[in-house]
């Protein structure tokens, strides 16, 4: 089977992380105050040493009338759209309307539209594919940016250049897994932009049938190219992203990736077509199908040595449903829209959850997902 025919059969049309503008990020330590049961004892909660995402709503306040003709002159008539429901651009088909939207498609027009929005202090959210937030039911109050930079360049040595905005695991996997080139083949069936990748430090199990460590995408990153957040655009190392575990620099500077480079290494075909189709059965007996059951990937961070989907499901919380919503069947971690769900309804499935499990277990679950919009 060709990888073409095999990536094909579970490709997501819609994409995995996605950038914040600066005045909005609401990132933070984790708490480390423990919780009580009911005799008062002090219960610890899971420590984790890197700064989480958002877990706050990104809140924007009503849009100026001036500034859609503002955008409009400086982008293009008819390139900025008002508007637009954004639940088609997300993986949990949930989220009211943004004022404007706009699609650059070259990194000058995507330089240029930040460049424009910080300069004017225009409320603005860099969007992915989609994936690891929710948008409120009332939209977005100013710009969403939808990043659509592509292009992918097969250079010396390994080494392959891809735009922020092409998808790792529809073009890119597929791209240098035809050419022999291992390393990102590991991500196969996680949605995710290129950009989106390097924000959350991508991540997946290695190979079977060990599966004993987890493979970043830190691993095989050499360099990209960056507007800073005093907005020029500049050539940093991997070093620069300070990647740890769901965490780069960019979750605490608006910082963007424009392009980045990956260093891979030879592997035979058959090597990683063999991961590839291991990996995706590996998903699908665990993770819901995107076309039925759209959702965000998992909501709650990582527990050291407590799976957080396993604190739900003791609970007894797996199944439960509000709304339209669903604690997914499979997997306690996961959130899924049975069809007409809304933001409200996610987020008291989130609460629900959060509140048993300090309430019965004596943990924290702090969400991974990001809260974007008027809810």
């Amino acid at each position: 089977m060709s990888f073409c025919k095999l990536l094909s059969y579970h490709y997501l049309p819609f994409a995995t992380c996605v950038h914040r503008g600066f005045k909005f990020h609401a990132s933070g330590l984790p708490s480390k105050q423990a919780v009580q049961d009911k005799t008062g004892t002090r219960l610890a909660p899971a420590q984790r040493s890197h700064l989480t995402l958002i877990s706050r709503p990104v809140v924007t306040t009503k849009t100026e009338d001036r500034i859609g003709r503002l955008l409009s002159e400086a982008l293009g008539s008819g390139r900025v759209r008002e508007d637009v429901e954004l639940a088609p651009f997300t993986t949990f088909r949930i989220g009211g309307s943004a004022d404007y939207f706009f699609e650059p498609h070259s990194e000058e027009e995507l330089v240029r539209a930040l460049r424009l929005v910080r300069e004017e202090e225009i409320p603005h959210f860099l969007l992915g594919v989609g994936a690891n937030i929710l948008i409120g039911d009332g939209g977005f109050r100013g710009l969403v940016i939808r990043n659509r930079v592509g292009g992918i360049e097969f250079l010396e040595g390994g080494r392959v250049r891809a735009g922020a905005g092409v998808s790792v695991y529809h073009d890119l996997i597929q791209a240098t897994a035809a050419r022999g080139l291992g390393g990102l083949h590991h991500y196969v069936g996680i949605p995710s932009t290129v950009g989106g990748a390097i924000w959350q430090n991508l991540h997946f199990l290695s190979p079977p049938p060990e599966r004993e460590r987890t493979v970043f995408v830190e691993e095989v990153v050499d360099s990209a190219e960056i507007l800073t957040a005093e907005g020029e655009v500049r050539t940093v190392d991997c070093d620069y992203f300070r990647f740890g575990y769901d965490y780069s620099i960019l979750h605490d500077r608006p910082d963007v990736v424009l392009n980045v480079t990956f260093r891979l290494e030879p592997e035979p075909t058959e090597s990683l077509r063999t991961t590839i189709r291991e990996n995706l059965e590996w998903r699908d007996d665990r993770h819901p199908d995107l076309w039925l059951y759209p959702s965000a990937g998992s909501i709650f961070q990582k527990i050291e040595g407590v799976g957080a989907g396993r604190l739900v499901d003791q609970c007894g919380l797996k199944g439960h449903i509000h709304g339209n919503a669903q604690i997914f069947h499979k997997h306690a971690n996961i959130i899924v829209n049975l069809g007409g769900a809304t933001a409200l309804d996610v987020r008291a499935l989130i609460s629900l959850a959060q509140q048993t499990v300090r309430r019965e277990l004596g943990y924290e679950l702090r969400p991974e997902i990001g809260f974007v919009g008027e809810f």
